[in-house]
């Protein structure tokens, strides 16, 4: 199978990733970025591939990780799909505005990315992500609460403003107004999730490539990727912006 693009450990695939995956050699694959379309407009791109968490099932290696964009009424209307996976967590990304298309509901400001795996949670890569943003404070921290069965005396702790787990609302703007694909992700939601699931020197697989930011993002962390991208005039964008100096945004590589 011929690459559409291939340098410095990152390839792109022109094709459908339900025919592509099963040819390829994903031994190494530690997480797996998907980024599908929702199927929950009209429009002719927006079309849910059919079975594709299944196929990715069958060909990655077991302690891989699925990140899979969406919202919950996408996870709810597939669920069957994804029968093999079991959940580990979801974040809640945040925009400066939303797209929602009901005047009759909340303004939709937020997508949900949610984290599948297989087999024992144990052996899945993980590398928690931190923030520097702690406040500098005396703060009460509780023991077990009440519903865990046992609640312990309380205790003080200083917090010096030093690093603190990533939290799961991650309030990142959009692409709007600068992307050249119409659900354009942007690295500031993409990076967090590829630093925590995949193991340095390993390889993303990301099968719905789109204009390339996951791709961008591996690279920038020292990651091999393997995109795989159906529309071909995609394949050509990103392929631009894995080769250009003026990539968007700047990945910090992590330690091995």
């Amino acid at each position: 199978m011929k690459p559409f693009y291939e340098h410095g450990g990152v390839t792109i695939i022109h094709g459908d990733c339900r025919e592509v995956v099963p040819a390829l050699d994903l031994a190494d694959v530690s997480v797996v970025l998907a980024d599908t379309p929702y199927n929950q407009t009209s429009l002719r791109w927006d079309r849910w591939p059919v079975g594709w968490p299944s196929v990715i099932d069958a060909h990655v290696p077991r302690n891989a990780s699925l990140w899979c964009f969406g919202s919950l009424r996408v996870y709810l209307d597939r669920v069957a799909e994804f029968a093999q996976w079991k959940l580990a967590q979801d974040l809640i990304w945040e925009k400066q505005n939303g797209s929602g298309f009901h005047a009759d509901r909340f303004k939709r400001v937020h997508e949900q990315p949610a984290q599948w795996y297989r087999g024992d949670w144990a052996a899945v890569f993980k590398y928690p992500v931190t923030t520097s943003d702690a406040v500098a404070r005396q703060t009460r921290r509780k023991g077990r609460p009440a519903h865990m069965g046992n609640i312990e005396a309380g205790h003080y702790v200083s917090q010096d403003g030093g690093p603190r787990l990533m939290r799961s609302v991650i309030r990142c703007r959009n692409e709007h107004g600068r992307a050249a694909n119409e659900t354009q992700k942007p690295i500031g939601i993409i990076e967090p999730m590829l630093q925590y699931s995949g193991r340095p020197g390993s390889t993303v697989l990301v099968p719905f490539a789109g204009s390339g930011t996951a791709l961008v993002v591996a690279k920038q962390l020292g990651m091999r990727a393997i995109g795989i991208e159906l529309r071909e005039h995609q394949c050509e964008v990103a392929a631009r912006r894995l080769t250009s100096s003026l990539q968007l945004g700047q990945a910090e590589a992590r330690p091995a």
